[in-house]
């Protein structure tokens, strides 16, 4: 129960972020502040944190070595899987470039919905990658998804030319296209290390890669501490802080079919202060979109489940 609720509060701290974002572009604040300052709150998190566990492991000594064999010093990160990590934090790092960009020109609503059809373009890579054609249940969950995201975006109420802007359209399926990289290759990225040291150099990737294309000059004008400052802490702890270490320490113990299930939880919170804090109208045939939507998250593992409960009670009745 604990790291549900773990992966829970991390799901739940991704979907309050769209919300900070918007309201950051309300104080006219830019793309390149915006992130950037999330990712330099996140590193400046992630290595106080390395900091102390590097503090803790030293005062225990050879007890914690033999308590957490599993987990790596950083002396067991060679610079070779130390820059395997940097690149690996690239991508996390341009799906919020890219999200955010959305926000620009969508409903806040909009872009979270776009973002969540990584759940149905990773299943897309995947089948490409493995030349595989996927089962029955999965063409059916990827209909679900479909159906809902078109409910959810309201196009049925507006059709498809109903207001939208598609300079935002397209930049929110950017993002999940870079969202679905990223969870398929950040997997296989240096897997086994500790997952603090493990975040504190993606992060650091990712901010390498921000601060290349957009120069931090929110640092030495005065921009940061006139305003900046809070809306960056936010986004850095409950997006690029917390998330992926709540992730990290959970999902190995509930399965990745429940941490999809619960991490679906982002989408009705980032929606429901769509509708509370910004004040936009999302009607009743866009709710049911969005319960379509976690429906067809949830059914892969249901189905799962399901065929695991008839498979005991058969050999039960044999």
């Amino acid at each position: 129960m604990k790291n549900k609720l773990l992966l829970l509060s991390g799901a739940i701290s991704y979907g309050v972020l769209s919300t900070i974002v918007t309201k950051a572009y309300g104080q006219g604040y830019s793309l390149g502040e915006v992130v950037g300052s999330q990712l330099l709150t996140g590193f400046v998190l992630i290595w106080l944190l390395v900091l102390v566990v590097k503090l803790r492991e030293k005062r225990l000594g050879s007890r914690a070595a033999s308590n957490a064999a599993v987990q790596h010093t950083m002396e067991a990160l060679t610079w070779k899987k130390r820059l395997i990590l940097l690149a690996a934090g690239a991508p996390t790092a341009v799906t919020g470039l890219l999200y955010y960009q959305s926000l620009h020109y969508i409903e806040n609503s909009l872009a979270i919905v776009l973002l969540f059809q990584f759940t149905w373009m990773g299943v897309l890579i995947q089948t490409i990658i493995q030349r595989k054609r996927p089962q029955k249940i999965v063409m059916f969950t990827l209909l679900v998804l479909f159906v809902g995201t078109l409910l959810a975006a309201g196009v049925f109420e507006r059709g498809m030319d109903g207001g939208y802007d598609w300079r935002g359209i397209v930049f929110g399926l950017l993002a999940a296209v870079s969202y679905s990289l990223f969870v398929l290759l950040s997997g296989k990225a240096v897997p086994n290390a500790n997952p603090v040291y493990r975040s504190g150099w993606m992060i650091s990737g990712g901010m390498v890669l921000v601060f290349i294309l957009f120069p931090p000059t929110f640092l030495f004008d005065g921009t940061l501490f006139s305003g900046l400052l809070p809306y960056g802490f936010f986004l850095g702890l409950l997006g690029a802080f917390l998330p992926p270490l709540l992730f990290a320490i959970s999902v190995p113990h509930t399965g990745e079919g429940m941490a999809a299930i619960l991490g679906a939880s982002e989408l009705p919170v980032a929606v429901m202060l769509s509708s509370v804090v910004l004040h936009e109208h999302v009607s009743l045939i866009q709710w049911f979109g969005v319960l379509l939507v976690l429906l067809g998250v949830a059914l892969p593992e249901l189905y799962k489940r399901l065929k695991l409960r008839r498979g005991a009670r058969i050999w039960q009745t044999e």
